[in-house]
C-alpha cells in the first residue's frame, strides 16, 4: 500500500525538496502552503503526481479543512514532515517588539503543533492505527544565533513538543523524530553564505549544504518501521560553527 505524506511549507525551499525526495521514493505526497503558484510549481517538480491543497499552518479552520479533506480522499496519513517555519533577521533582544517575536511563535511553534496534534488525532483514529511525524527543528534548539530570540525560543520549544509527542504516541503506534538542521542552502538563508553575525560581534559568512540532504534525511526516517525511530537527528554543514560556537 502506497504510504500517504503530508509536506507544509512545500512551495519553496526545504518543503518543496522534502515534497521531491517523497514523491521519488514512492510515497503519494500531499504538499501544502499559503502559496498556490509555489505548490503547483512543486508539483511539477516531482516525479509522481502530487496533490497540493492551501493551506494556512496558524489558522484552525484551515488545518482543519485540509485534514478533512486527507481524510475524504484517502481515509488515512501515514506521515507528516511539519516543516512550515519563518524568522527574522537578526534583532537584539532588547529591540525586539512582541509583534516580531508573536509572528514567528505563531508560525513555528503554535503552527507546528497545531498540524501536529491534528495529524496525530487522524493517526490515532486510522485502522491500522499509527504513523510518523517528523518535526523540522533546527540547531538553533541547542545553540541559538546572536539576535535570534523568537526563532531560538520556537525551536527549543518544538524539542519539547517533539518528546512529548513521541512519548504520547507510543500507545497509539505514532512515533514522532525532529531534523535539527544547519545551514541548509534555502530561500531563508540565502544571507548566511553572505555573512551573518557571530557571537564575537563580527560579521562572517557560513558553509551551506545542499537541500537535497535534507530531502534524503526525511525520507530515510519516513520510512523506517514504526517500531524503530530518530528521535532527533543534526544535519549540518561541517565546518559551520555549531561545536564550538561563541
Amino acid at each position: 500500500m502506497t504510504k500517504i505524506a503530508l509536506v507544509t511549507g512545500a512551495s519553496s525551499g526545504i518543503g518543496r525538496n522534502a515534497a521531491i525526495s517523497l514523491s521519488a521514493a514512492g510515497f503519494h505526497v500531499i504538499a501544502t502552503a499559503r502559496r498556490l503558484e509555489g505548490l503547483k510549481e512543486t508539483a511539477k517538480l516531482c516525479a509522481t503526481p502530487v496533490e497540493f491543497i492551501v493551506a494556512d499552518v496558524t489558522d484552525v479552520i484551515s488545518v482543519d479543512v485540509l485534514y478533512n479533506e486527507i481524510k475524504r480522499r484517502h481515509g488515512r496519513l501515514d506521515v507528516l514532515f511539519n516543516n512550515a517555519g519563518n524568522m527574522l533577521p537578526s534583532i537584539n533582544f532588547g529591540d525586539m517588539e512582541f509583534e516580531q517575536f508573536q509572528s514567528v511563535i505563531d508560525v513555528n511553534l503554535s503552527g507546528a503543533f497545531l498540524m501536529a496534534n491534528r495529524a496525530y488525532r487522524m493517526m490515532r483514529d486510522q485502522n491500522p492505527q499509527g504513523g510518523r511525524i517528523i518535526n523540522n527543528g533546527s540547531i538553533s534548539a541547542s545553540v541559538p544565533r546572536p539576535g535570534s530570540a523568537a526563532y531560538t525560543a520556537s525551536k527549543h520549544a518544538i524539542s519539547g513538543l517533539t518528546k512529548s509527542i513521541a512519548l504520547d504516541g507510543r500507545v497509539h503506534n505514532i512515533a514522532c523524530s525532529q531534523i535539527d538542521i544547519g545551514n541548509a542552502a534555502s530561500d531563508m538563508t540565502t544571507q548566511i553564505s553572505q555573512g551573518v553575525p557571530q557571537a564575537d560581534g563580527s560579521i562572517k559568512g557560513e558553509p551551506t549544504i545542499n537541500v537535497q540532504h535534507i530531502g534524503d534525511a526525511v525520507v530515510h526516517i519516513a520510512k523506517l518501521p514504526l517500531d524503530t525511530n530518530i528521535l532527533f537527528m543534526n544535519i549540518m554543514a561541517t565546518t559551520m560553527p555549531f561545536v564550538g560556537r561563541g
